[in-house]
């Protein structure tokens, strides 16, 4: 055995010398080149944030892939231009501006500087304005501050001229309440404000109201054809507290994230 091993040794230093390398078990050629690009990316989304837009994707199967690269066109058939480089699966970009639309794509690339196409989804942004523990009192006994007015971020009375929704209370139960202009949908409970997509498209309250229960979100087609979305955090001795996100873009839809899939003009800039 000792024979054996010696031999062994001699040939695994003799390969080496020769500038051989040793990879995942096996000797590799020096002189070995891959001009083999890896697979573009999948399963790009873009999650809509306040003066953010964070881009996420599978991480390639690969494994000589280096990393990916961003980036970003004003159109799906446009234009990509290159933005930044990634080594993990996420990237956040802050150079966005709320009311403004964004496109993303991504690709990957190896050690050998082989770069893939540009990921296929329709993977968009809007970024919009939002809040976070904003509080509304009960209309019959606080009126001034039973009312939220979300293009002013501010709270207002109930009855104001900018109120978009307020919150009251009758026979014993909690409600948001909107104006015959508005239209309000109880989306159910939710984890967190950025669990629903988008505005629904019908099932809106016949009434204009909609009970209150903690942990769920409520979606807001405006009276200027604008959406917004609150989630209640809180209720307790006439108080309100929630979470809000409002879309600046009239009729645009989107409260969060989108993913999807589609035929894209391949041009990107470096």
């Amino acid at each position: 055995m000792k024979t054996k091993n010696l031999i062994l040794i001699l040939a695994l230093t003799s390969l080496m010398a020769a500038g051989c390398r040793f990879r995942d078990g096996f000797f590799t050629d020096p002189y070995y080149y891959d001009d083999k690009a890896p697979a573009e990316p999948r399963n790009v989304e873009v999650i809509n944030g306040d003066g953010v837009a964070t881009v996420i994707w599978d991480r390639n199967f690969e494994s000589d892939v280096k990393g990916y690269r961003i980036y970003s066109s004003s159109s799906y058939s446009g234009k990509y231009v290159f933005i930044a480089n990634a080594y993990g699966t996420q990237y956040d970009d802050y150079r966005v501006k709320n009311g403004n639309t964004y496109f993303y794509a991504v690709t990957a690339y190896d050690y050998n500087g082989n770069e893939s196409e540009l990921s296929v989804e329709y993977a968009y942004a809007v970024p919009r304005p939002e809040g976070f523990n904003k509080m509304l009192n009960d209309a019959d006994a606080f009126p001034k501050s039973s009312g939220y007015d979300f293009s002013g971020y501010k709270t207002v009375a109930w009855n104001d001229q900018e109120t978009d929704f307020f919150f009251e209370k009758v026979n014993g139960e909690y409600y948001l309440s909107v104006f015959d202009d508005t239209d309000i949908k109880d989306m159910g409970y939710t984890n967190n404000i950025l669990d629903i997509m988008y505005a629904p498209e019908s099932g809106w309250a016949p009434k204009k109201t909609a009970k209150v229960y903690p942990g769920h979100t409520y979606v807001f087609w405006l009276w200027d054809n604008k959406f917004a979305k609150v989630r209640v955090t809180k209720i307790s001795a006439g108080r309100l507290v929630f979470d809000w996100a409002y879309q600046t873009i009239e009729g645009e839809p989107l409260l969060k994230p989108t993913k999807g899939s589609g035929t894209r003009t391949l041009a990107r800039v470096h």
